[in-house]
């Protein structure tokens, strides 16, 4: 049986259709070991982050589970301090009752009080990674306050991405008197030194993790707005854009789905930059007491309180409040590195 020609088995089953841009994205990020490995660190906290705020995990953060100070358990208990005793001369004794009335009922209240202290749990002599001045479980303050920070970092830079993307988009491929607009606003906020910003947005909308996205999503998109309308300007008159309006591609369909795919490298690199970036304003706010609310926590409030225990020498709260954000910042910006590598067109057309 002889074969059947080419152009009849194109024929019979359709022109081949050349693979997406997202598809063509996916194939190459399989393919790098270390995104694939960022992927999945990054994948693990987000999942923390949803127990945590769906109560199944670190629900107990505030209770006072260990002594004041515990040490993390491979330390061990801390070192029992000897108590003195001081010898009184004798003498005639006493009787306190003279003195205060309420003398004699001290043994009664002192016999009630051993009742209640029966019923109490415990403390912990040491935790996992250590407890706070109060005795909280360092772990689970991590866990929790993961949830508020990775929601601050995330969500502000994503909001400030969209914003400085898409007013970007608008100013580099109309240009004309929308450039001219867009172009003052981006003028104004960036004469407005950045701190005095933030402080004028912050006295507006007050503390809280709803605050703080707005505040730096708010004042955070002006980086990425002067890039992606430097990248639109430069590709809206290429070819491809051009054909695109010739086959009759509408404008949204044009800067959308033609030109954004060609420079989300640029786009994935500031949403990297900003999310750290933010990680670390919420730590700078918070300090300041003009971040998240006093019953929450974040990494920035562990920070904060372990400047103080640091001096006595309890390390374990600032070391877990730092290895914690240090490997997710390290996860999230190889990740967003190997997307842009996967995205880059110029990594495209090599291929």
């Amino acid at each position: 049986m002889s074969a059947l020609p080419i152009d009849a088995v194109t024929a019979a089953t359709g022109p081949a259709r050349s693979e997406g841009v997202w598809a063509a994205a996916w194939r190459r990020l399989r393919g790098d070991r270390v995104g694939m490995v960022s992927l999945a660190v990054v994948a693990a906290f987000l999942l923390m982050v949803l127990l945590a705020g769906a109560g199944l995990i670190a629900t107990a953060w505030q209770a006072e589970v260990g002594v004041p100070n515990a040490p993390p358990g491979f330390l061990g208990p801390a070192p029992k301090v000897a108590e003195t005793v001081i010898a009184v001369p004798s003498g005639p004794v006493l009787d306190l009752s003279d003195v205060d009335p309420l003398a004699p009922r001290y043994a009664e209240w002192a016999e009630r009080a051993k009742q209640f202290s029966s019923v109490a749990t415990p403390r912990a002599e040491t935790l996992p990674f250590g407890a706070d001045r109060l005795g909280r479980d360092v772990l689970a303050k991590a866990i929790k306050g993961a949830e508020v920070s990775i929601l601050v970092g995330v969500s502000a830079a994503l909001l400030a991405t969209l914003i400085g993307t898409v007013l970007g988009a608008l100013g580099g491929f109309f240009g004309g008197r929308v450039g001219d607009l867009l172009e003052w606003v981006y003028n104004v906020f960036t004469s407005i030194p950045g701190i005095l910003l933030v402080f004028a947005f912050a006295a507006v909308t007050g503390r809280g993790v709803l605050s703080v996205v707005l505040i730096l999503g708010l004042t955070g998109w002006t980086g990425i707005y002067r890039l992606v309308r430097a990248e639109f300007l430069k590709h809206a008159v290429r070819e491809y854009v051009r054909a695109a309006e010739a086959i009759g591609a509408s404008t949204a369909s044009r800067m959308f789905r033609h030109i954004l795919p060609n420079v989300s490298h640029v786009v994935l690199v500031q949403l990297s930059i900003h999310v750290v970036g933010f990680i670390k304003a919420e730590v700078i706010l918070s300090y300041l007491g003009l971040g998240v609310s006093v019953d929450q926590v974040s990494w920035g409030t562990m920070l904060a309180e372990a400047q103080g225990e640091l001096l006595l020498g309890h390390w374990w709260q600032l070391a877990a409040a730092t290895g914690f954000m240090a490997v997710f910042v390290t996860a999230f910006s190889l990740l967003t590195d190997a997307l842009r590598d996967a995205l880059d067109p110029k990594l495209r057309g090599a291929e």
